[in-house]
């Protein structure tokens, strides 16, 4: 009596199928279960441990920035007192540029003058030549003193 017709050797070898298929798939389920309460409590943890971090570190940004305005206007500063030292080295140079050169060309026209005095013994020739030689010293000295600050 224990004969089993095919019909119901496939009806119950199915029904085993279906009870091993039913506890693996629980398994797994109780398996994944598993995997993503750890993996909820690691993110948890890392949330507790990560967002102070990062409000820390949003205020140390905060204070760098603070600090970085100051020194922006530290070097706003220099550069304004670098450009006010220019502009009076500029104004000093040029009050003395035009004085200096009418010395020299006055010097070296006398020194010129005096020379051709001597060589010609005709005053109006040593006044000449002291007059082209005086006009050639002040546009040489110019033109060295444009040279230099170009």
């Amino acid at each position: 009596m224990l004969a089993f017709s095919s019909g119901e050797l496939v009806d119950f070898a199915l029904a085993i199928f279906l009870i091993l298929i039913g506890v693996g798939f629980a398994w797994v389920s109780f398996r994944l279960g598993e995997t993503l309460q750890r993996l909820s409590s690691f993110i948890r943890g890392t949330q507790d441990e990560v967002l102070p971090v990062i409000n820390k570190v949003g205020t140390t940004l905060d204070h760098v920035n603070a600090q970085m305005e100051k020194v922006d206007q530290i070097t706003d500063s220099a550069v304004d007192a670098a450009d006010s030292a220019d502009t009076a080295v500029r104004a000093v140079s040029l009050a003395i540029t035009r004085p200096i050169q009418k010395v020299t060309g006055l010097v070296a026209g006398l020194v010129f003058g005096v020379s051709d005095f001597k060589v010609h013994r005709s005053w109006r020739s040593a006044v000449d030549a002291a007059k082209t030689a005086a006009a050639a010293r002040e546009q040489e000295l110019g033109e060295e003193l444009r040279a230099d600050t170009a």
